[in-house]
């Protein structure tokens, strides 16, 4: 029994691994939580000092598993280290700082509204560096989830939208989103390396990225207090939507690439609406059972393979 076992379970990982959706799925969720637990931490722990703290933990987490694939792939790493460094800024320590920075000048509304726009500027992206267009399916597909998204976010009241006031928590936000498409399709650039070498060292470099300025934030603002609830949202946020969803989502997008991948940024807000009923009591609507039907045939409409002729 005991040797059946390790087989089993090798082969349950080898079948998550190549099951794209589900891993989209999966990293979705982390970040829905992100966006909440992000929320909630903005004036107890400051972003810069959230975003080292989050990818250092996420490092030490990871590097047990990572370091033998690490010294196996450095070769590689070292023939492209300039992508590398590139996917580390933009990915891991540029967007989440932006984001958490952002988290404290707006409304978690604000974000998920801007968050749907997502998929289209990864699709920009994907255009300028890599020549790839989307089909009419995707286009249709994207825009099919983002009004779904939309129906959710507003409650199926399109004159909330007149209510929305944008500010600079908004724009920075923008930024970031840019950062992180851009990041999306370059991974598609990244050597061929094992998954765990690549986000070992891209943790571990885009923390390293993060001293100076983390060094300026303990002068610049007060320092995060060591209670309770900072050091859960510390575990949580290296734990869920650093280590697990970015090992789904960079397999996600290898899988399938970024223009298919990138519509499952609309089911963050749906997995998001979800944890509201579940863990906040919050009764479902009418609206809730529209827009995630939206949402889920415009992220199937637009992740499937294109038919080939």
């Amino acid at each position: 029994m005991s040797a059946i076992e390790p087989a089993l379970r090798s082969a349950a990982g080898s079948w998550i691994a190549n099951q794209p959706y589900l891993l989209l799925c999966i990293t979705a969720m982390c970040w829905a939580g992100n966006a909440i637990v992000g929320r909630l931490a903005a004036g107890h722990i400051p972003p810069v000092t959230l975003s080292f703290l989050r990818w250092s933990l996420a490092f030490l987490l990871i590097l047990p598993f990572a370091w033998k694939h690490l010294v196996r792939d450095w070769a590689a790493i070292r023939g492209r280290l300039g992508t590398m460094i590139v996917l580390s800024l933009t990915g891991v320590a540029a967007f989440n700082t932006l984001q958490y920075w952002a988290l404290e000048h707006t409304q978690a509304l604000n974000t998920l509204l801007l968050q749907s726009a997502a998929p289209l500027i990864v699709a920009l992206w994907s255009l300028i560096l890599l020549g790839i267009r989307l089909t009419l399916a995707q286009a249709c597909g994207v825009l099919l989830s983002l009004a779904g998204v939309l129906v959710i976010l507003l409650h199926g009241d399109l004159t909330t939208l007149s209510n929305i006031a944008f500010n600079k928590g908004d724009l920075i936000f923008t930024v970031a989103l840019a950062i992180f498409a851009l990041y999306s399709v370059l991974t598609l650039k990244r050597p061929q390396i094992h998954g765990l070498s690549f986000v070992g060292f891209t943790f571990g470099c885009g923390a390293a990225c993060l001293i100076p300025l983390f060094l300026w934030e303990l002068y610049a603002r007060p320092v995060m207090q060591i209670d309770t609830a900072n050091l859960l949202t510390l575990a949580y946020v290296a734990l869920f939507p650093s280590t697990l969803a970015y090992l789904c989502f960079n397999r996600g997008v290898q899988l399938i690439g970024a223009n298919r991948a990138a519509p499952f940024f609309h089911v963050v807000p749906v997995f998001g609406t979800v944890m509201s009923i579940v863990f906040l009591g919050e009764h479902p609507q009418a609206f809730h059972f529209i827009g995630f039907a939206l949402v889920l045939t415009g992220v199937f409409a637009a992740s499937r393979k294109p038919k080939t002729v």
